[in-house]
């Protein structure tokens, strides 16, 4: 098949992550491009990837493995109208790129605040106390988007990549009755 607009944007309304190699392309699930490493990080940066996995493994344990920042990262890359984080259905003006980075680095910051060190380096203990701090209400030392929106919307995120496809129902035990069956995996 002809790699032409109409299709890709069909492919990405699906969630697939675009993978350019050799002139072609190839539409990997957000696990398959993690498992990969075929996929190249365009927005996060290696720091706000690191508290970015941390994150999402505490909010949803198993979802980094399912490609959590890759999914984050290339939803970002991509125009506000087509993007499907859930940060889109909230009303908040783009570019998203900015809230997740300013919530990035105001969990850095707390962390800092709290521990003497970055999210990613403070002990799963820690990192647990701090998101269910962020989760209800905003900390003094917070320094971002409200902490219980940030809070949120990355769980939601969180969830979409780890439930949010037919390998995610079957974890569920609840049946995948899709209008639409996708042609890929995500």
């Amino acid at each position: 098949m002809a790699a032409n607009r109409r299709e890709f944007l069909r492919q990405v309304g699906l969630g697939l992550i675009a993978i350019h190699t050799a002139g072609a392309i190839e539409y990997l699930s957000p696990a398959e491009a993690r498992a990969s490493d075929a996929y190249s990080f365009q927005v996060l940066g290696a720091d706000e990837r690191a508290t970015l996995a941390a994150l999402g493994e505490v909010l949803l344990p198993g979802c980094v493995t399912e490609g959590f920042c890759e999914f984050i990262d290339y939803q970002l890359s991509l125009p506000a109208e087509d993007c499907l984080l859930m940060l889109r259905y909230l009303d908040v003006p783009p570019p998203y790129a900015a809230f997740y980075a300013a919530g990035l680095a105001g969990l850095d910051g707390l962390a800092n605040a709290e521990h003497k060190q970055g999210f990613a380096r403070c002990s799963a203990e820690q990192q647990t106390a701090l998101v269910r701090q962020i989760s209800f209400e905003q900390p003094a030392a917070w320094q971002g988007p409200p902490s219980p929106l940030f809070y949120f919307t990355l769980r939601s995120d969180a969830v979409d990549v780890y439930y949010g496809t037919e390998a995610g129902f079957e974890r569920l035990d609840i049946p995948y009755m899709a209008h639409i069956t996708p042609t890929q995996p995500w």
